[in-house]
Formats: C-alpha cells, structure tokens, sequence
C-alpha cells in the first residue's frame, strides 16, 4: 500500500495518459540530467506593444497578428543573433565528452492548448525563413491541424519511435519499462481500436498532427503570458528538454514603474511595460556570454520597434 501522511480521501485520482506520461519522461530526464543556469531579462516594451497594437489596426497587414507570432518572430531574430543558443548537446558523463551542434534552421518547440485543456508542445518547423504573416498563417495551420488529431495516437507515435531508438542503442531497462507501463495495469495506453481506428486513418496526414510536428525543435519558446494576460508574475525557471540547450519562458506584458528620459535627457520615473522573460541553458554546452547577443538584439528591436512592419 502507498504511504500517505494525508488523511481521508483524495476527491479524485487522475491517471497518467500518454501526454502526461512523455511530459514526465522528458521533463524528468530533463531535471536528472541538465545543470539548468536561468537568467530572466526584464525588457521596456512600452513602444513596442504600442507597434503592435497600431500594426494591427492599420490595416497594414493583410490579417491581424497575435502578440504571440509576433514574440516568436523577434525571438528569431534574437537566435541569429546569438546561435549557439539554437543548438543541441550529446554528452557522455561516464568519459565526460560532449559535443554540441548548432542550426541554422531554427525549429521552435511551442507548447499548445489542446481543445481537452491539456498542453502539448508541437515543433514549428523553419521559423528562421518565415515571414511574420507565413508565421501566423503556421501556427493557424497547426490548429486546425490539432482539432482533428487524436493525440493519443499522434503521441503514441513518437513514443514507439523513441522505443526503437533505444533498442537500437541498447537501452533495453527504459525500454522494457516503457513498454510494461504502456501494456499494463491502470497506467496501460487505450488507442483506437476497429473502425474508430480506420476512420482516424483515413484523415491525411497532411491535415493531422503527425511524429513529425511532434519531435523535439532545436529550442523551446514557453508563452506563460499568453494563458493570462493578467498575471503578474514570471517564469523564475523551467526546464531545458534535452538535447536541446535552451528553453525560453514569456511572461504577460505588464505595467510597472520605470525610469525614462524627455527629449532633453531628463529622467523621469513614469509607467511603463515590461515583458518578463525567462532564458534557461544547459551550463554543460553554454555559459552566460552566449546569451547576451540575443538580448542585446532584442534590445534593438525594443527600442526601434518600427522594424516589425519590414518582418
């Protein structure tokens, strides 16, 4: 029997499904793993949310922009700033070598609100070449894409792919734990099965989540701010998913306090936004120099934020 210092019942008992059971997975492998080091950078937005709000009601775009596109769009930016953030790590602590490569296709791991309420991240795949309205019309894309994904079978997927990956590097106690966990008791996996089953495979795949929109990126983009435009708050830390280096948590604009300057120079405190946001590296590949290209970048692009209409 479990141990339990509580008393009572519990008022309900949730079990894993197979999204919980990979977030676990990774995010575990992740904190077992990765010496994380977190910066957060707490930039003055006030001109550039005001770019964005005025961009939208122009007309000078074909269709309006979310402030999350936008975001990712000048995270873009920032990683070719700064590339050795857009890369990933093999490490062998038992001879202690590693190696590290960077991309230049940058493939952003986004976490997405699934029509059950659950989150699942899914890889957008060549931000580096996408024009801000290509991006809006991906990310589109992705959604319509989900609504008719049972991701149960889109996950179950990737999960067989990364079991025969470690048979072929002989990682037969995670796998033979995989598979009992997926096969036995409460725990076990429920796929379609019979003519619900054949129905789900006659969607193309061209309009369902597939493996391929759910393999790991080259980085993870976390919007936080996006669930709660309210909050107030930030991402103190979150987890690198390996072999990436790199994880990125955006809080919610919020006003605050701040000093700015009159034509003349003068300083004055007065309200302004800040857009927390929360850097996370892998300490084994990177160290904090690596990250000061980006923000310097982004920097630019707070300051001068009239470059956004060029994106």
């Amino acid at each position: 029997m479990k141990y339990s210092s509580c008393t009572g019942e519990p008022r309900e008992r949730q079990i894993f499904d197979i999204q919980r059971k990979i977030v676990a997975h990774m995010t575990s492998q992740s904190w077992k793993e990765i010496p994380h080091v977190a910066y957060i950078y707490e930039p003055d937005v006030t001109g550039f949310f005001q770019e964005f709000r005025a961009m939208n009601s122009d007309g000078s775009r074909p269709r309006k922009v979310t402030f999350n596109t936008l975001m990712l769009r000048t995270i873009v930016e920032g990683l070719k700033a700064a590339p050795s953030m857009n890369s990933h790590l093999e490490f062998n602590p038992f001879f202690v070598t590693g190696e590290f490569d960077i991309y230049d296709n940058i493939d952003i791991t986004m976490p997405y609100m699934l029509p059950s309420g659950e989150m699942m991240t899914v890889n957008l795949r060549g931000c580096e070449s996408r024009s801000l309205d290509d991006l809006t019309d991906y990310i589109d894309q992705i959604g319509r894409k989900i609504e008719k994904t049972n991701m149960g079978e889109a996950m179950y997927s990737v999960s067989l792919e990364k079991s025969i990956l470690e048979l072929k590097e002989l990682k037969l106690a995670s796998l033979v734990g995989r598979l009992l966990g997926a096969k036995v008791g409460r725990n076990r996996i429920r796929l379609l099965k019979g003519r619900e089953k054949k129905d789900y495979e006659k969607i193309p795949e061209s309009e369902r989540i597939t493996k391929e929109d759910l393999r790991p990126g080259t980085i993870t983009v976390s919007n936080i701010g996006s669930l709660d435009k309210n909050q107030h708050g930030m991402v103190s830390l979150l987890e690198i998913i390996p072999p990436q280096c790199v994880a990125i948590g955006i809080g919610a604009v919020t006003d605050a306090p701040g000093v700015v300057a009159d034509e003349n120079g003068v300083k004055r405190v007065d309200v302004v936004k800040k857009l927390p946001m929360t850097i996370a590296f892998d300490h084994r590949a990177l160290d904090f120099d690596a990250i000061v290209p980006f923000m310097r970048r982004l920097d630019e692009i707070f300051a001068e934020p009239s470059v956004i209409r060029s994106w």
